[in-house]
């Protein structure tokens, strides 16, 4: 729960991390085989978009995704019923993390763009009736250690004014630590987002984003001895962990640049549009000499069949605060019905979903990061 105060800047904070290390080996096993976990992105997003409308704390909005995760392992959902049961799991995160003035009325909830599209109402009842199934799941505990738990701890000594900056001694040591919370609140997304960080307990995703915004800032050493003794965590441990968050920071830097040079020639065009319109693609390939005729087909025939490839998972590059809704309409069966423990009398189609459809991204990359040693941030973070 919540506590008053800084607590990672106590007398008793080094037994608060303890008691979180520990709580963190008992967590229930996540397996990874819920049948809408193509889906899951759009839930975890939808759960951040309404937590950060009411303004909770991180720790509630974590905690609110890992509660879904683990019933998602457990049970065969229709999109129907995944709708109120993530808003029941924000409920119960938010119940368990906040304040009591802070916890979101049913009003509210039913008053969100998600729930009117999908003419869905929660009542009281049906509400009282998916906590307590959600509270039988989890055995009635809910104290289950999230990275947003130990990600202050850890940033309370992650920036020092011995660290070195691009191989200098750091000018302003403020604003280099307002820009280590902000990159470490930007990777604590990024693992939210992304099912596969539920395979490193939740102590070493938050050390692992620490040390990569340590990395994307250029402060050396990366790993330095005493979050090393805080967190306990050797560099090679922490190694695969970072690579994942980079790759990630990657795809979005290139993602922000391309929507740029999008947005900056659209501009263009509107400021000075051409001349004549273009020609037809028919009146183009007329006057196409035939080797260049057999050859455009070809890459026509060729991007056509590679925007039919069926998406088998889904990669976003988009990891910014606004949290854009994205999946791959592909890869999710028409009509969905619940099987298990949750039961729906009528079958949902996908065009009811208020889902943003966009392309997948691969998630192969050319380019290796040697996170040993010094890492080329595309863009310039900070003034040293």
């Amino acid at each position: 729960m919540e506590l008053e105060g800084l607590w990672w800047k106590g007398q008793l904070a080094a037994d608060i991390h303890q008691a979180l290390r520990y709580k963190e080996l008992k967590l229930p096993s996540y397996k990874g085989q819920s049948p809408q976990l193509n889906l899951r992105r759009y839930f975890a997003d939808l759960i951040a978009i309404v937590s950060n409308r009411f303004k909770l704390c991180p720790t509630a909005r974590h905690l609110a995704v890992y509660l879904l995760d683990l019933f998602m392992d457990r049970y065969d959902i229709s999109i129907q019923q995944l709708h109120i049961v993530a808003l029941s799991c924000l409920l119960l995160a938010s119940k368990f993390e906040e304040k009591e003035d802070r916890v979101p009325k049913l009003d509210q909830l039913n008053s969100l763009g998600c729930m009117t599209n999908m003419n869905l109402v929660l009542t009281k009842q049906n509400l009282l009736h998916m906590e307590l199934l959600l509270l039988e799941t989890f055995e009635w505990n809910l104290c289950l250690p999230t990275p947003a738990h130990f990600i202050e701890y850890y940033l309370s000594i992650a920036v020092h004014d011995t660290d070195l900056h691009d191989g200098w001694p750091m000018i302003c040591l403020e604003k280099t630590k307002i820009y280590m919370a902000k990159y470490a609140d930007y990777f604590l997304e990024v693992s939210l987002q992304d099912h596969m960080f539920l395979n490193y307990i939740p102590s070493l995703v938050a050390a692992a984003c620490v040390a990569a915004s340590r990395i994307i800032l250029r402060l050396s050493p990366s790993w330095p001895t005493r979050l090393h003794r805080l967190a306990v965590y050797s560099w090679d441990i922490l190694v695969p962990c970072i690579e994942r968050l980079l790759i990630a920071h990657d795809n979005d830097v290139k993602e922000a640049n391309k929507h740029k040079s999008q947005l900056g020639s659209a501009t263009a065009q509107c400021l000075f549009p051409p001349a004549s319109p273009a020609p037809p693609q028919a009146s183009v390939q007329q006057h196409m000499p035939p080797y260049l005729q057999s050859q455009h087909q070809h890459q026509l025939q060729f991007h056509h069949s590679a925007q039919q490839q069926s998406c088998q998972q889904i990669v976003s590059a988009a990891h910014a605060p606004g949290f854009p809704l994205q999946t791959c309409s592909s890869g999710i069966p028409a009509t969905i019905q619940a099987r298990g423990h949750i039961q729906t009398t009528t079958s949902l189609s996908l065009a009811a979903v208020p889902i943003e459809v966009k392309p997948c991204i691969g998630v192969s990359y050319n380019r290796g990061y040697q996170v040993n040693g010094h890492y080329s941030c595309l863009t310039q973070c900070f003034d040293r």
